[in-house]
């Protein structure tokens, strides 16, 4: 009987061992490695990383900022775009394109140089944009007038616009002829045809409210939806809007993911960083919660180095008043930075 005790004790013993062993082998190692500070006023929304080039460029009020991921030091400024949102690279014809959303435009400039090349009038307060390689053009997803605008960046005109009946917010392609973008308003992923610019189909979000952040793993088909109403990211399929897995998250606005890794983050405004694993195209893991800052509710990677770049400022609290029951907490002068997470 003592025996069979014993042989029971050592066998529990190994056992949470061995569950001890592999819970920490999923954890990522990931924390705050250096925070870059941007001493200029305005506040900020999306982040783009050129990872080749070690640039992050950075929305900012009516500025966008250039830092390099290297050293964190300043590299350039994009003055005028003003209500900047969202930054698209066309590297192949060394352009950059913001979405400026107080003015509704986008601002067209050099990367070599920073400089301005020319402002081109889209939809009203465009706000995500983005590059699809496979149709070489940028869409810029407008918030007010529920339409994306399509420019074609050999000409900088307007070549399309796409009403998508929803207010949308990120967008992403699968890089073979499909355009996906989040409709916060109607809690659907809206598909549209890169060469007809036609909305082709509309995928329902089941248990997902006012979806935001959204990624793609383009090796499987995946599409990473957080939804920051319900603080939910939920894992569809991208040829058929099938809901596959779904993840209480937390006040997410950002979703980015790292191909090589298989990892999606959603960037939480309380402090945290939520990760899934994605172990193949049907099977998922919830990771951990990273810690980040309070605010850090916009996201972008380094595919290369595998760090995860957050804007954020300190912040404190105003009051409520009768037309507003729940302001935005307000930025402190002079806080505004840049956290980069990594191992």
């Amino acid at each position: 009987m003592l025996l069979k005790t014993t042989i029971k004790a050592v066998a529990a013993s190994l056992f949470a061992i061995a569950s001890l062993s592999a819970s920490a082998q999923t954890k990522t190692g990931f924390r705050i490695l250096k925070s870059h500070s941007i001493k200029s006023a305005g506040g900020w929304d999306y982040v783009t990383v050129d990872a080749a080039e070690k640039k992050i460029y950075v929305s900012h009020g009516t500025q966008v900022n250039i830092l390099s991921t290297a050293t964190g030091d300043s590299v350039g400024v994009i003055p005028n775009t003003n209500g900047v949102h969202g930054i698209a690279l066309v590297k192949g014809l060394k352009k950059g394109y913001t979405s400026n959303g107080r003015d509704n435009s986008c601002t067209v400039f050099n990367l070599d140089d920073n400089t301005e090349i020319t402002k081109i009038s889209v939809g009203t307060n465009p706000d995500a944009i983005f590059f699809d390689e496979f149709s070489n053009r940028v869409y810029a997803f407008n918030g007010r007038s529920n339409d994306a605008s399509v420019i074609d960046p050999a000409t900088d005109k307007v070549v399309a616009t796409i009403p998508l009946a929803g207010k949308p917010e990120t967008g992403v392609s699968d890089g073979k002829g499909k355009v996906f973008v989040n409709s916060e308003t109607t809690n659907e992923v809206v598909v549209i045809d890169a060469q007809s610019y036609k909305v082709t189909a509309r995928y329902k979000i089941n248990d997902g409210n006012e979806p935001s952040g959204l990624a793609i793993d383009r090796a499987t088909n995946r599409l990473f939806v957080g939804c920051g109403g319900n603080q939910t990211l939920v894992v569809m399929d991208a040829t058929n809007g099938k809901n596959l897995a779904k993840f209480h998250i937390g006040d997410c606005d950002g979703v980015a993911f790292d191909p090589m890794l298989k990892l999606a983050y959603t960037s939480n405004d309380e402090g945290t960083i939520s990760v899934i694993k994605e172990l193949n195209a049907n099977k998922f893991l919830f990771v951990e919660n990273i810690k980040s800052e309070k605010g850090a509710r916009t996201i972008g990677i380094d595919i290369l180095t595998h760090h995860l770049f957050l804007p954020t400022a300190k912040l404190e609290p105003v009051a409520p008043t009768a037309e507003n029951a729940n302001p935005r907490p307000k930025m402190v002068p002079g806080t505004f930075h840049i956290l980069e997470v990594g191992k």
